[in-house]
C-alpha cells in the first residue's frame, strides 16, 4: 500500500457526495465471539457485513487481547476518515462509536495495557486510555504507520516511504535497543509496510510490491529459522492476495483467524472499495514448507 490508508482515503474525491446512508446493522443484539459471525473456511470472506464492513471504506482492524474490543478505521461518504471501536459490554456487542485517537494505526499490546499508534502510545486507565506519549528519540525520527509488539516486547514497525524498511527493537538486559532494519529477504520491493510480528516471534507478516505478485500489493510471510534467522519471504498466495492492494495482515489473539484489507481506491468514493476480510489462519502452517 503506497501510504497510510488514512491519507489515501483523504485523496478520494468527495465533493459531490451526500452523507452516508444509514444501513449499518445495529450490533447490540450480537452476543457471541467475532460479532456472531459464521467462521470462515480457507476462502477469504468479508468480516461482519453491515456491522464492520459497510458501504463506507473500512480498514486496519485490531483486537484487544481479550477480544472484547474491536478497533478499525472507517470513512463515510462526505466525511473525513476516523477510528472506530466496538466493545463487548453488558453481555452484548455495542454499536460502533468513534474513538478519539491520534495518528498511526492501532495495535493493542499483548498484555492489553498499551495502545500503539505510530511512534506514540497510550496507557490503559480505569476510564479508557491516557494521553499520548512518545516512544522516545530512537523512534521519533521515523514516520511510523504500524507498530506491532511480540509477547517478549519486541517492536516491529514500518516507515511511510516508497523505499521504507521494516525495523525491529528488542528488550536486552531490561533496556530497549535502538531500531535495526531486517535483512534484504524482507526489505525488498517497494512500499514494504504494515508488519505483524507473531506473539511468539515465530513468523513475521507484511505487505509489499514485488515482482511475481498477484496484484498491486501482496501479503508476505517469513518464518523464524532454527538458528534464529528469518527465512525467505513467502507470498501468502491466492488465499488472501488478489489483483488489488491486499495489506495490513494479522492473526487474532486466539490464533484462529487471519484478518487483512483488500483495497481498490479509485478517483471517486462511489467507485472505491476498502474492506476487511478474514480467513481460517491454519493456511499459514502450509506456507512453512514452501
Amino acid at each position: 500500500m503506497k501510504m497510510s490508508l488514512a491519507v489515501c482515503l483523504l485523496l478520494v474525491t468527495t465533493s459531490t457526495l451526500s452523507c452516508a446512508s444509514e444501513d449499518e446493522r445495529k450490533s447490540e443484539t450480537l452476543a457471541g465471539s467475532y460479532l456472531d459471525q459464521n467462521p470462515p473456511g480457507f476462502t477469504a470472506e468479508l468480516f461482519a457485513p453491515g456491522v464492520v464492513s459497510t458501504a463506507s471504506l473500512e480498514s486496519q482492524l485490531a483486537f484487544s487481547p481479550d477480544q472484547t474490543e474491536i478497533y478499525f478505521f472507517r470513512q463515510k461518504k462526505g466525511a473525513a476518515p476516523k477510528n472506530y471501536v466496538i466493545r463487548f459490554a453488558d453481555g452484548a456487542w455495542q454499536t460502533a462509536v468513534e474513538h478519539a485517537t491520534g495518528d498511526g494505526e492501532v495495535f493493542i499490546s499483548n498484555n492489553g495495557q498499551l495502545m500503539h499508534q505510530g511512534n506514540k502510545f497510550r496507557r490503559r486507565t480505569e476510564t479508557g486510555w491516557s494521553e499520548e506519549h512518545s516512544l522516545g528519540p530512537d523512534f521519533e525520527q521515523y514516520e511510523i504507520m504500524r507498530l506491532t509488539e511480540s509477547a517478549k516486547g519486541t517492536f516491529v514497525f514500518d516507515e511511510r516511504e516508497e523505499t521504507g524498511r521494516l525495523r525491529y527493537s528488542r528488550i536486552d538486559a531490561g533496556r530497549r535497543t535502538a531500531p535495526l532494519p531486517f535483512g534484504e529477504n524482507i526489505n525488498s520491493g517497494k512500499w514494504t509496510a504494515h508488519p505483524f510480528i507473531a506473539p511468539d516471534e515465530s513468523y513475521l507478516i507484511w505487505d509489499s510490491e514485488r515482482e511475481g505478485g498477484f496484484g498491486e500489493t501482496d501479503l508476505y510471510i517469513s518464518f523464524r529459522q532454527p538458528d534464529g534467522s528469518w527465512g525467505p519471504a513467502v507470498n501468502m498466495g491466492d488465499t488472501v492476495n488478489s489483483k488489488f492492494e491486499d495489506t495490513y495482515g494479522g492473526v487474532t489473539p486466539d490464533g484462529k483467524y487471519f484478518f487483512f484489507n483488500r483495497i481498490n481506491l479509485r478517483e471517486t468514493f462511489d467507485t472505491s472499495e476498502a474492506n476487511i476480510y478474514w480467513v481460517n489462519a491454519r493456511f499459514i502452517e502450509a506456507l512453512r514448507t514452501q
